[in-house]
């Protein structure tokens, strides 16, 4: 039976240094994200891109994120925290979302999805299923289309 308290899950995330991830966060509530916080999200993305991590793919959903990235070498030789990577983008996306949409209130979700791609899987394969998302949902009728989307092949490395 329900008792009417909510428990907030705190799943673990293990990472091994200097393999690459696909990654999924979701906004609060499952909030639609109009245009401009789509937009704002995919600059503070790409902000990271060189600096922590390299980027693979990027595509920002009306309710959630995909990456595929894999985390760049810190100042100690490890790979940075995909915590850290995440805490930046999604704190500094949402901040500039509240500030530009004039609300309060969070934006993400608390936790997010990790999945360390395999040595097995094929990194391209895998990035190429993410960016066919917009597609599957008929928000594209070709990932070309979708302008949400960063492809470290098509939009620069």
């Amino acid at each position: 039976m329900f008792s009417g308290h909510f428990h907030r899950r705190n799943l673990p995330h293990i990472q091994h240094d200097f393999r690459s991830y696909f990654l999924t966060f979701v906004t609060f509530d499952r909030w639609v994200l109009p245009a401009t916080a789509r937009e704002l999200t995919m600059g503070h993305i790409l902000f990271d891109h060189g600096r922590c991590m390299a980027l693979h793919v990027a595509v920002v959903m009306p309710d959630h994120v995909h990456l595929v990235l894999t985390p760049g070498m810190n100042a100690m030789g490890w790979s940075h925290p995909l915590a850290t990577i995440l805490k930046g983008i999604k704190g500094s996306s949402a901040r500039s979302i509240n500030r530009r949409l004039k609300r309060i209130g969070p934006v993400w979700q608390h936790e997010s999805f990790d999945h360390e791609l395999r040595r097995d899987e094929d990194l391209r394969r895998k990035c190429e299923y993410v960016c066919n998302n917009p597609v599957r949902k008929g928000l594209a009728s070709s990932a070309d289309e979708y302008p949400w989307i960063w492809r470290e092949w098509v939009e620069g490395m």
